[in-house]
């Protein structure tokens, strides 16, 4: 009878596990719209922030050009963009005005499910602190998202970098949630375990790839990746000569472009080294066929993330690969989710 509980448990369960996919799934992409928001410098077109009123778009001439004045009034127009016109500005307004309506469905998405399987008794307990903690994370997500975009609104049309890293890591964070709990709620059949050792080694990538991608969050923050544009120098030699251009010394870490560009190429290249040592003594170990998979993938993925990582350097940053990069940066955080789950004992 013992036996049965788990099956059970994953019958009634799965349900939960497929929602929370779908949800991660419209995190996923609603990423990849923030990083083609940013891109396409649309993100300070929408300069109000309404969660409620704010879901519908203007819908006449005259709401649309009350909504282009407002916009004029601010920075990003009298210094970047002074005499766009109304269909120029309209151009950007759908980009941001999508991705906030994105934000929007997701909520949605996560909050009348979640109702649901808790009113049909489907949630245990012992889950809904954590389900409800992702949820006030997607709330704190939306006012960090307006925090940023006022960093913009002031005197420059640049956001904060701190502001920006932080609105990308929370997706992360929320997203890399929905995954792992949702695989949780499918309470797949453990395999065969390497030695602890290697698990515990084996689950420290993810704190490689995740570091790494925080670390391309400041890159994307201040726009480092359209400045030197070569690899693997950097102007005269390996490491910039600026590195230490910042006082006090570690504000270099996060607001100076030649620092900050050289700490994401480093973390990529020490997780491409790092993941694929891993992979080569995963031979010598007991893997099951899920967990050598995963981390067959996780290198697999590493090895195209650098690669596209380089070649959105060397074309200065054309949006379609930019884009393409922040994707493969979730791919990966994925995929070293994954490969930590089957390396963790049941």
């Amino acid at each position: 009878m013992a036996g049965t509980i788990p099956v059970q448990n994953a019958a009634r369960e799965r349900p939960l596990a497929i929602w929370l996919f779908l949800c991660a799934g419209l995190v996923f992409i609603m990423v990849i719209l923030g990083g083609a928001t940013r891109l396409n410098q649309a993100g300070l077109s929408m300069v109000e922030w309404q969660p409620l009123m704010g879901i519908l778009p203007p819908l006449s001439e005259p709401e649309w050009q009350e909504t282009f004045t407002a916009y004029q009034n601010f920075p990003e127009y009298q210094k970047r963009n002074f005499g766009m016109t109304l269909g120029e500005f309209q151009g950007i307004f759908w980009l941001e005005y999508v991705h906030r309506l994105w934000g929007r469905l997701i909520g949605a998405a996560f909050f009348f499910p979640f109702l649901y399987f808790w009113f049909r008794g489907r949630i245990n307990a012992q889950h809904l602190p954590r389900l409800l903690g992702v949820f006030s994370l997607g709330a704190l997500q939306g006012w960090l998202g307006w925090y940023m975009v006022q960093s913009g609104l002031v005197d420059s049309p640049d956001v904060s970098p701190y502001r920006l890293a932080a609105h990308l890591t929370l997706a992360l964070c929320i997203y890399a949630l929905l995954f792992r709990i949702g695989l949780g709620f499918l309470h797949l059949p453990k395999g065969t375990l390497p030695r602890a050792l290697f698990q515990t080694i084996a689950r420290s990538l993810l704190g490689v790839v995740a570091l790494t991608v925080i670390a391309g969050a400041f890159v994307a923050g201040t726009d480092a990746g359209l400045t030197y544009n070569t690899f693997p120098r950097m102007g005269a030699g390996l490491v910039p000569e600026d590195y230490w251009a910042l006082e006090p010394a570690w504000r270099n870490f996060f607001e100076n472009i030649p620092s900050v560009q050289f700490n994401h190429r480093l973390l990529g290249i020490f997780s491409l080294v790092s993941i694929g040592a891993v992979w080569l003594f995963s031979w010598r170990e007991t893997l099951s066929k899920r967990a050598c998979t995963a981390l067959t993938l996780l290198c697999i993925m590493t090895v195209l993330q650098v690669g596209l990582g380089i070649a959105t350097l060397l074309l200065v940053v054309p949006v379609p690969l930019g884009v393409a990069h922040q994707a493969g940066a979730l791919l990966l955080l994925t995929l070293a989710l994954w490969t930590d789950q089957e390396m963790r004992p049941a």
